[in-house]
């Protein structure tokens, strides 16, 4: 289909400013590209960040930007010399990609290819334009996806191809948020049978990794939050017990876990994406062997680490998208889901429309989700 298309779209003008809904033209898909109808996606607090938080170190992103980076739809139409999918498919744009050719893609050790990386980091496509505009204006595509438009386009190695009968209200999750925190338990952490874990902050992607850590058979994995009403969705998804930080003052939480687990525990996940809350993490874990994953996204302020944390045998380390090869791996977790090996649904909390996208991401702020 050679057509533009117009749409609906959830536009930032400027970093700070709620969210206008905008009608957008899309164009058609280039060669290796394809255009999407977007029908779900989520909020992550990425694209709060990114709106409202950004650091003096945050990267001169344009303006002005459709948001959304976790979503899933369906091929509406493909450009020139895509082979992987066609009209009519279901497919999960990814914002990281697998172009399967290159040194990163080979190795078993990152899922971080860097196909297209530094133009799809500044909104554009590979040709350095965005495929959306509005009145003539371009228009910028956050991580080269932007879910939060009735259609984009994506490059053909920035989507997975999953199963006819997924439904995509619920898989649209494995975009970001529950892959990412899933996957730093079991690939990057590599939580080990019989451990003891702890996890920082308790949104989608802290609750996913209490998920991962549960599926990897730790022990003991306790939920950290400073707002008690996430306890229970904690607990039902694989916590072994749950901490308010706020309620141990003046001791820090570093210091209770510690008296907790004798020491310390093997493996920490940060999952609210705050440099504070960061180091924490690290001083929470055991000298000798204690692994400490970053899951959360900051570039507000750099992290603080003592270098005897690190001296006595402690890994500080991050994660990527969980550590999954997109292409490979997402079709793979939407067929644990189809087989209730892996849950999604207790996710979600708010069903809302388009037009209530600041609403969203006002929910997602507040942590009443």
């Amino acid at each position: 289909n050679e057509a533009v298309i117009t749409c609906k779209a959830a536009v930032a003008w400027e970093p700070g400013t709620a969210l206008t809904i905008e009608d957008v033209e899309v164009d058609p898909p280039q060669a290796h590209e394809v255009r999407i109808k977007m029908l779900y996606s989520g909020v992550c607090h990425t694209d709060w960040a990114y709106l409202y938080e950004a650091g003096p170190s945050s990267l001169e992103r344009p303006y002005p930007v459709v948001l959304g980076h976790e979503g899933a739809g369906e091929v509406e139409s493909v450009g020139a010399e895509v082979t992987n999918v066609r009209p009519g498919d279901k497919v999960i744009p990814l914002f990281l990609p697998q172009c399967g050719e290159c040194k990163r893609c080979y190795s078993p050790k990152t899922n971080q290819c860097r196909k297209n990386w530094c133009t799809t980091q500044m909104g554009v496509m590979a040709d350095g334009t965005s495929r959306l505009c509005k009145k003539g204006q371009q228009v910028y595509q956050f991580m080269g996806v932007c879910t939060l438009s009735q259609y984009t386009v994506v490059a053909d190695t920035s989507l997975a191809k999953i199963r006819s009968d997924a439904p995509l209200d619920r898989v649209c999750l494995l975009g970001c948020g529950v892959a990412t925190g899933y996957g730093a338990a079991l690939n990057t952490a590599q939580v080990e049978k019989g451990s003891t874990c702890a996890v920082f902050g308790l949104g989608a992607v802290g609750l996913a990794a209490v998920m991962g850590c549960r599926a990897a058979g730790a022990s003991r994995i306790i939920a950290v939050d400073i707002n008690p009403n996430k306890f229970t969705k904690a607990l039902e998804l694989g916590a072994t017990e749950c901490i308010n930080p706020q309620d141990h003052k003046p001791q820090s939480i570093q210091e209770v876990l510690k008296e907790m687990t004798q020491g310390g525990v093997d493996y920490a996940l940060e999952c609210v994406g705050n440099a504070t809350v960061m180091s924490d993490a690290l001083e929470s874990t055991i000298d000798a062997w204690g692994v400490c994953v970053v899951v959360g996204w900051t570039d507000s302020e750099p992290i603080r680490v003592d270098v005897d944390q690190l001296l006595m045998g402690r890994t500080l380390k991050g994660t990527y998208f969980g550590g999954w090869k997109g292409v490979s791996s997402v079709p793979a977790l939407v067929d644990q889901y189809m087989k209730k090996e892996l849950k999604l649904d207790e996710f979600i909390t708010h069903r809302l429309s388009l037009n209530e996208v600041n609403t969203a991401l006002q929910l997602l702020n507040t942590g009443e989700r």
